[in-house]
C-alpha cells in the first residue's frame, strides 16, 4: 500500500445519559463462548464496553435478529418471560434487568444449544471479545458492574 490512508470505522459511542430510564439491550459473551442479550430496562449500569459502538451493536441485534427460531420457548418463569424469548430461540441466553436493584440481571429464558461467538461474523466476535463475562451464562441471577465485572448473584 504506497500512499493509501486507511481509516478505521468511525463508532458511534452512547452515552449513560442516553440509556437512563429508557430500554436499553446490550450483549455479551461468557468464557465459554456463549452469547446473551441483556435487557437493561431503563437501568444505566450497563458495561462501558457495551456503549462503545452504536453501530456494532445494532450489527449484532440485526445479525441475531435474522437467526432462524430454532428452538421452542424456554422461559423458566413462563408468562410474562416467554415473549421476551425471541433471541433464546436463536440461542442466545436472554436476562432482564431487576427494577430497582442496578446491574441485576435474571435469567428470562435459556436455549438449549446455545449461540457461540465462532457463529458470528469476525467484526462481531472482536466487539463480543471486549464484552466476556467472567461468569457462566445460564446462572439464574447476575450482577453486572459499568466495567463489564460479573457475578453471580
Amino acid at each position: 500500500m504506497t500512499g493509501e490512508v486507511v481509516e478505521a470505522a468511525a463508532h458511534t459511542v452512547i452515552t449513560r445519559e442516553e440509556i437512563r430510564g429508557v430500554e436499553f439491550d446490550w450483549f455479551a459473551r461468557d468464557e465459554a463462548g456463549h452469547v446473551a442479550q441483556f435487557l437493561a430496562a431503563g437501568d444505566d449500569t450497563v458495561p462501558s464496553a457495551a456503549l462503545a459502538s452504536e453501530e456494532l451493536l445494532e450489527a449484532l441485534h440485526v445479525f441475531i435478529d435474522t437467526l432462524p427460531e430454532g428452538e421452542p420457548v424456554n422461559a423458566p418463569a413462563g408468562g410474562f418471560d416467554a415473549h421476551l424469548a425471541g433471541p433464546q430461540q436463536r440461542g442466545a441466553f436472554v436476562y432482564d434487568a431487576v427494577p430497582g436493584e442496578a446491574g441485576l440481571y435474571r435469567l428470562a429464558a435459556s436455549p438449549i444449544k446455545p449461540l457461540t461467538v465462532n457463529t458470528l461474523p469476525e467484526r462481531l466476535q472482536a466487539y463480543l471479545d471486549t464484552l466476556k463475562l467472567k461468569t457462566l451464562l445460564g446462572t439464574p441471577r447476575l450482577k453486572i458492574g459499568p466495567q463489564g465485572e460479573a457475578e453471580i448473584a
